[in-house]
């Protein structure tokens, strides 16, 4: 196979609006900035994501330079400009009912700006220094605010298989990428879920390895430009081809990754594939 990198996207913000980039710094957890700060709930401090919120994916959010400072914007609302607070006020968080421990609040005035564009009482904290967060599957890796992998990849293979069905279909557009939102997007002549069978690959001076396939809730329904549930699909075709048995018979798009060599990564590295397991 003849596989290079087509894209990479970080999400300073879980949920937010991602940030596409032609080169990137690769860290333990991920892409640089990647998820490095999250919306949670003023009461009790669980995450918020598209899940309930799909208004999220229409936040826009820019990292200044050397990560000092965000820049918020969203329609309706006046730009917020946020002063980093690495060492805020603790606040313990949670994400998907399990315990994270403390994060760093960003204070009171992107709290109320989060909370106006979501409609509902809402904090923003960071990741503290020395956030340690074990993911899982075959090689678990480090993690911040992500779901529970350093680095998600998908392949345009694979985009272009699930369109040709949901084409078939007759009664649907094709779907983007954006929907799955992932850190990296490879393309070549891979036959589509090539990525499934990747265990280990490089790409520029990094080197990944294969966690646990993507399963997938209802965020693909969400159009990340406008903040909007579409739904069906992408979902209901993927669930003729890609229920996975393994996890729970929910469908799958894509492959986590954990990061065992950091470096650079840039769009056109050609990737290679270290180990392959047969399909």
């Amino acid at each position: 196979m003849t596989i290079t990198v087509r894209g990479l996207t970080y999400y300073p913000v879980k949920g937010c609006a991602g940030t596409t980039v032609d080169s990137a710094r690769v860290v333990a957890t991920g892409l640089e900035h990647d998820r490095t700060f999250m919306v949670v709930d003023a009461a009790t401090g669980a995450f918020r994501s598209q899940r309930t919120h799909p208004s999220m994916a229409a936040v826009e959010v820019e990292v200044l330079p050397a990560g000092a400072a965000l820049l918020l914007s969203a329609e309706g609302v006046e730009p917020l400009r946020l002063d980093v607070d690495r060492d805020g006020p603790r606040r313990d968080v949670s994400m998907f009912d399990r315990p994270l421990g403390a994060a760093a609040d960003q204070g009171d005035a992107v709290a109320e700006w989060f909370s106006d564009v979501l409609g509902a009482a809402s904090r923003l904290v960071r990741a503290v220094p020395g956030f340690d967060r074990d993911g899982w599957g075959d090689t678990p890796g480090k993690v911040n605010f992500a779901d529970a992998h350093a680095i998600l990849v998908a392949s345009t293979a694979s985009l272009d298989g699930l369109n040709a069905r949901i084409a078939a279909r007759g009664d649907a557009a094709a779907v983007p990428m954006d929907r799955f939102r992932p850190n990296i997007v490879l393309t070549g002549d891979g036959e589509p879920h090539f990525e499934d069978r990747v265990r280990r690959m490089t790409m520029g001076t990094v080197e990944l390895a294969h966690s646990v396939r993507a399963t997938r809730c209802n965020v693909p329904l969400v159009d990340q430009k406008t903040g909007r549930r579409m739904g069906p699909e992408p979902v209901r075709t993927l669930a003729t081809y890609r229920r996975e048995a393994e996890y729970g018979n929910r469908v799958s798009f894509g492959v986590k990754n954990a990061v065992v060599r950091e470096g650079v990564v840039s769009v056109g590295d050609p990737v290679g594939i270290r180990s392959l397991v047969s399909a």
